[in-house]
């Protein structure tokens, strides 16, 4: 018992783990979303294939973007699978996954009203508009996000989503009329559901040493 006891409490060290060396630290691959913009396409439209050509002409800059930037999420469902032996969980199998990105546009527009109001549209007729409000409806789009921290830049295509979650509209004396939208990645022909371009060395990179 003792014995055990000495062997648990002062495990063998790997003989690769130098004692009191740190992981090697690199301050300049530090990034933040500095700045950036939220664009949309009909689909089929010509995608981008890095991260710093200009955008084809038929995107639209949504336009301003809160101050809470861009919410990018990835989620998974999984099923466990328990032993007889014991009950305990021997494997965990993904039964869906889901990548969606959220932000709040404050900048209203033809364009945004209608991404808001998915299946609406906006008719203006001598300077005068209505937007008649149906259900929503199915409204399938390009979307694209540029997120710039000085000289490093991340571009996100979404070949194929759509809006499926809207916030409340306020309308009030001190804030802006703002839009929150959650667009849904659907997957391609091969499972792809989104591409990452980036021109950032540091993601080409090691960490320093």
């Amino acid at each position: 018992m003792g014995a055990f006891y000495r062997a648990q409490q002062n495990p063998t060290r790997p003989s690769n783990i130098k004692k009191g060396t740190p992981m090697p630290l690199n301050a300049n691959a530090v990034r933040v979303a500095v700045t950036g913009a939220a664009y949309v396409a009909a689909p089929k439209s010509k995608l981008p294939t890095d991260a710093t050509t200009a955008w084809d002409a038929a995107f639209t800059d949504i336009g301003w973007i809160s101050d809470d930037g861009i919410a990018e999420s990835n989620s998974a469902d999984t099923t466990e699978i328990k032993g007889w032996q014991g009950g305990q969980t021997v494997r965990k199998v993904i039964s869906s996954s889901e990548m969606t990105f959220q932000f709040t546009a404050i900048e209203t527009s033809k364009t945004v009203l209608e991404l808001y109001h998915k299946g609406s549209k906006v008719v203006t007729t001598s300077g005068k508009s209505v937007l008649a409000i149906k259900a929503p409806g199915p409204d399938r789009r390009i979307f694209g996000f540029d997120v710039i921290d000085g000289n490093a830049h991340i571009r996100i295509v979404i070949p194929d989503g759509e809006v499926t979650e809207t916030g409340d509209i306020t309308y009030k004396g001190d804030e802006a009329v703002s839009y929150e939208l959650t667009i849904t990645a659907y997957p391609g022909p091969d499972g792809t559901v989104a591409f990452k371009y980036s021109d950032d060395p540091a993601w080409s990179s090691a960490p320093a040493q």
